[in-house]
């Protein structure tokens, strides 16, 4: 693992935020709030109602991308996590096997159970499959600096 794996670990877990960014029917870009859950660093996973303007766009295109990253950190010392993968909801004969890794009490979330979640519930879960993870690298990065912004390959999966 590298210093920028690690990175993106510490960034996925301080931070409980992702601006999830899905595609309208014309393929204009949305982009939505979601509190998540990592999973191993190869998945996040997100509880949604059914009909979210972002959920109906997953269900149509799966394809996601967003970025994970502290607001409140001064210009020039951000760090961010983007991400780009395939999302789904996580259907009701495959929620007892999701439910123990898609919420972290440790991270303030409330542990949902599968008939939350399922049925005539309001909320549905929702996983997204992680393909690839990238870190922000500023221009004047002490190593890796380049003199300008950019975005290098990680893989901090466990």
């Amino acid at each position: 693992m590298t210093d920028l794996d690690q990175q993106a670990r510490d960034v996925l877990d301080s931070v409980r935020y992702v601006v999830l960014a899905t595609l309208d029917e014309d393929g204009r870009p949305r982009t939505s709030p979601v509190y998540f859950t990592p999973d191993r660093y190869a998945r996040l996973y997100w509880v949604s109602h059914p009909d979210t303007h972002h959920c109906a766009n997953l269900r149509r295109d799966a394809r996601a991308s967003g970025v994970v990253f502290d607001s409140t950190r001064p210009p020039g010392q951000g760090e961010a996590v983007y991400v780009t993968g395939t999302a789904r909801e996580v259907g009701a004969a495959e929620l007892d096997a999701h439910v123990p890794v898609a919420f972290d009490p440790a991270r303030g979330a409330r542990r949902f159970e599968p008939e939350e979640l399922s049925g005539d519930a309001d909320l549905r879960l929702w996983v997204l499959e992680l393909e690839d993870v990238e870190v922000h690298v500023p221009a004047g990065h002490p190593e890796l600096g380049t003199g300008r912004d950019r975005r290098v390959p990680v893989d901090p999966r466990v």
